[in-house]
């Protein structure tokens, strides 16, 4: 089988990574791919909004299956266009990327079918918005409806912080929307959960939480994903249960009786608050670096499950297998990330220990002689696999120092709310 990804970051990576190791894979492309990419497969240098160009490559290189890592390409259509040619495809269409694509579409989809989510109010205009505002308690949620790179959502402290960001949205702040929503603020830890559907019958691939913010500690701005670990034991057997029969299972159904065909990866973005899990989010693709972090962990059969999920014949008996090991990763990121930065930085390596252990290259590409560079905000992220989380990040930290780059910068905590000697650290520190 010929395969091609889409995408270019740790994310498409990893999926390649794990795609390597099936015997049934004989050709593997990423389009376009990072410098990573490039050491397992083919990169063909297409824009991954070229949906024309890419189809050449399908037709030439006789790709039986095509995988498409980012939201934006989904959201534009891109499956919809080659179902069209007969080519078989995993993710979901274009009216069902709108479970991502819009966070109107997704909230209304939650209220009207009584799946747990927060609180909101979509927004027309500022006067609206001021009149809304004084319904709900502070911190305030405020979200851009579309697509906007991980910067569409502001949590803000009162009102007047709230309605200067509404105004710079509806004054088209970010190019896929001027909607917004005002959302409750909900207090609890963050988890995620994916499955990968036929458009009727799933199978769950994995938990995971993330750390979003820049800082230590969890302080500063939002990223695109500083680390992530896998699986979280924040999910309890109890919340488990609530998730699949309260969530999971009601969100498949409704989009089946909206006619909605949804084959693909959907991404549980969930609040676990004292009343139990909530969604905040749904993504049409697997998250990055929560991707990275659980790939390692699938056996060879999920190649095999993604191309039944693209032809819509899953049978509902399937199960993928993990291994009995957890997973973590850390991001090493450029200098004035996730603001301005500067790449073309030579990456040294020095003598890294790869037993159960990846570097899952990001921003990163090749210079005219060759040599190894930094290419984006997010250069690239180690994944280690162990028995504890703290052998985990033991390794991961060990690995880390053998890397460098002009103006490298991570975080030393990913992991804190499973590592205990973050734990007894902060103990110490009262």
């Amino acid at each position: 089988m010929n395969i091609a990804i889409i995408g270019s970051g740790g994310r498409e990576h990893s999926i390649c990574f794990k795609l390597k190791q099936s015997k049934k894979v004989k050709n593997l492309f990423c389009i376009p791919g990072n410098a990573g990419t490039s050491k397992i497969c083919h990169n063909l240098n297409i824009e991954i909004n070229n949906f024309e160009a890419i189809s050449e490559a399908v037709i030439k290189y006789k790709i039986d299956l095509v995988i498409v890592g980012p939201e934006e390409p989904l959201v534009r259509g891109i499956v919809d266009f080659f179902e069209k040619k007969g080519v078989k495809i995993f993710g979901p269409n274009k009216l069902a990327s709108q479970l991502e694509g819009s966070k109107i579409f997704m909230k209304n989809l939650c209220e009207k079918f009584g799946i747990p989510t927060a609180k909101f109010k979509e927004i027309l205009d500022i006067e609206e918005a001021s009149v809304a505002l004084k319904n709900f308690t502070q911190p305030i949620v405020i979200k851009s409806d579309g697509l906007a790179a991980g910067k569409g959502v502001t949590i803000c402290k009162n009102n007047s912080e709230a309605l200067k960001n509404i105004k710079e949205i509806l004054d088209g702040k970010f190019k896929s929307s001027s909607k917004v929503i005002i959302e409750e603020f909900l207090e609890g830890e963050e988890a995620s959960y994916f499955i990968i559907s036929d458009g009727e019958n799933y199978i769950p691939i994995g938990t995971a939480q993330d750390h979003k913010r820049i800082g230590e500690k969890d302080t500063g701005p939002n990223t695109g994903g500083m680390g992530a670990y896998s699986p979280t034991p924040l999910l309890t057997e109890e919340s488990l249960d609530k998730i699949i029969h309260e969530i999971i299972e009601p969100t498949i159904n409704e989009l089946n009786k909206k006619n909605i065909d949804y084959r693909g990866v959907i991404y549980f973005g969930l609040m676990i608050t004292k009343s139990g899990p909530k969604v905040i989010e749904y993504n049409c693709r697997f998250g990055d670096p929560e991707c990275q972090t659980i790939m390692p962990l699938l056996d060879q059969s999920f190649v095999l499950l993604l191309e039944k999920c693209s032809m819509g014949n899953l049978t509902g008996e399937e199960r993928i297998d993990t291994a009995n090991k957890v997973s973590g990763c850390v991001i090493a990121t450029s200098r004035g990330y996730p603001h301005e930065y500067k790449t073309g930085f030579p990456i040294k390596i020095g003598r890294i220990d790869l037993t159960d252990c990846q570097i899952f290259d990001s921003g990163t590409s090749f210079s005219k002689n060759g040599e190894l560079v930094t290419d984006g905000g997010r250069v690239l992220s180690i994944v280690c696999q162990e028995k504890n989380f703290d052998m985990v990040f033991k390794k991961a930290y060990k690995n880390l120092k053998e890397i460098s780059f002009d103006g490298i910068y991570f975080r030393n905590d990913i992991g804190h709310q499973v590592r205990t000697d973050i734990a007894k650290e902060d103990l110490a520190n009262g």
